[in-house]
């Protein structure tokens, strides 16, 4: 036990042994009780991931060794028994199956908890499986979730069309930013859900977090928030959240090479989920591969790196775009209507996001600055998605929030022109900003700039 204490290590107890599935009575964790780890909460997200457990690889590597297996073998019958009764679990290395648990991707949930202050942590093959699978284990049939009217698009499209019509649970869209019709909204004993993104997709409304648990929890409900857009820079769980969600496919990850999720909550609530017989992640099965897994494990000790430099640039540009008379949106920004809330939230030294939008007010001439910008400066690429090294640039009524119609995308603050775009660190900042310039001077026909 003193090995395992001074190696960091979150599962408590005796390790298996490595001729027989050895233990006794008193050491059995109960795993219907709690199957994950707790994570201590720590301030800073940056040093809450340092106290997190390192995995050494199976021969001493300063990296953990990857545990590609499907399924897993036990030394005694009695074993496999005693595994699917839940009595024995991943806390002392016994598993079953990769789609239930693995100790790969285990780790990884690991510094997920870390980074976000939660107990526990799983991760998932993707964003919208998160999401999807939280929901679900929150809400039965005859559910009703409140849910903030800007979101992503594929998030609205599974509140407003799937979950209705596939599984009988509603939503109500309110402006989150209205504490008080939040609070109408929320049906005691009937709404299971609060959910909305600390950063809105693609408006870059900041959502007062602490405010809107304080109310969620007074009703009832729990609080879920997609901080998908703020790894590092909020920590919802710190400031009253209940669950966090990520897309770990962007920011996180960082290289927009691998798609993944993860959901970031109590242990209670993370258990449940993987429970054999009502557990939406076991179910459902959004099980993310162990190769994944270890790739992003390696980039979770430099994010903060990487989202301080994001978000540096993201705000030099949106001063000096603004300088130019271009309509920029930027919670940095001090006419941001929300910037002194997010100057309130944040953790220091993580700056305001990486990303920023113009509103170029027509999608013809979001179109022809997105043109200009990746085809005749290199400044980015027209892409979805966000957090790559290279600024990515997308028209999101057209694009990310295609899914909500006309009246839905005007309730959401969503125009037609409005270019999202995720800033990048690649090259230097004067070089990128040089791209900028020559874009804009390329278009600049007296219909390009718009001023505030």
């Amino acid at each position: 036990m003193a090995e395992t204490q001074s190696r960091g290590l979150v599962f408590a107890g005796k390790k298996r042994g490595t001729g027989t599935d050895d233990f006794d009575g008193d050491d059995i964790f109960v795993a219907k009780k709690s199957m994950l780890p707790t994570m201590a909460s720590e301030s800073d997200p940056a040093a809450a991931l340092a106290n997190a457990r390192h995995e050494f690889g199976e021969h001493g590597g300063v990296n953990m060794s990857i545990e590609a297996s499907a399924t897993f073998t036990v030394m005694e019958p009695e074993t496999m028994r005693r595994m699917f009764a839940g009595e024995l679990g991943p806390d002392r290395d016994f598993f079953i199956y990769s789609r239930h648990f693995n100790p790969t991707v285990l780790n990884l949930g690991r510094l997920m908890a870390a980074l976000e202050g939660t107990e526990a942590a799983y991760c998932t093959a993707s964003g919208m499986s998160a999401i999807s699978s939280v929901l679900l284990q929150l809400c039965s049939s005859g559910g009703h979730v409140v849910a903030s009217r800007t979101l992503y698009g594929g998030t609205h499209a599974l509140l407003t069309h799937f979950f209705p019509r596939a599984c009988n649970i509603t939503t109500t869209f309110v402006d989150i930013g209205d504490l008080e019709a939040v609070k109408n909204a929320i049906v005691e004993g009937k709404t299971k859900v609060l959910y909305f993104e600390s950063m809105s997709n693609p408006t870059l409304t900041v959502a007062n977090i602490p405010a809107l648990s304080r109310i969620g929890h007074e009703k009832g409900t729990t609080v879920v928030v997609d901080n998908t857009f703020a790894p590092m820079v909020l920590s919802p769980a710190r400031l009253g959240a209940d669950v966090v969600l990520h897309s770990i496919s962007k920011f996180i990850s960082g290289g927009a090479d691998v798609i993944a999720g993860a959901v970031c909550g109590p242990a209670s609530l993370v258990n449940s989920m993987m429970d054999l017989h009502q557990g939406a992640l076991m179910l459902l099965g959004p099980t993310m591969n162990a190769k994944v897994a270890f790739e992003l494990s390696e980039r979770i000790p430099h994010l903060g790196l990487r989202m301080k430099e994001h978000c540096r640039r993201a705000m030099e540009y949106a001063i000096r775009m603004k300088k130019l008379g271009l309509k920029v949106i930027y919670p940095g920004l001090e006419d941001h209507p929300q910037h002194e809330l997010l100057k309130s939230m944040a953790n220091k030294e993580y700056g305001y996001g990486g990303l920023l939008c113009v509103d170029m007010e027509t999608e013809e001439r979001a179109n022809r600055l997105m043109h200009h910008l990746q085809n005749y400066t290199q400044f980015g690429f027209m892409a979805v998605s966000l957090g790559y090294y290279e600024t990515l640039m997308s028209c999101s009524g057209s694009s990310t929030s295609s899914e909500m119609n006309a009246e839905e995308k005007e309730l959401a603050g969503i125009s037609p022109g409005l270019v999202r775009m995720s800033i990048g660190y690649i090259g230097t900042l004067e070089q990128k900003w040089s791209q900028l310039e020559k874009a804009l001077s390329r278009m600049q026909d007296g219909t390009l700039l718009i001023k505030n």
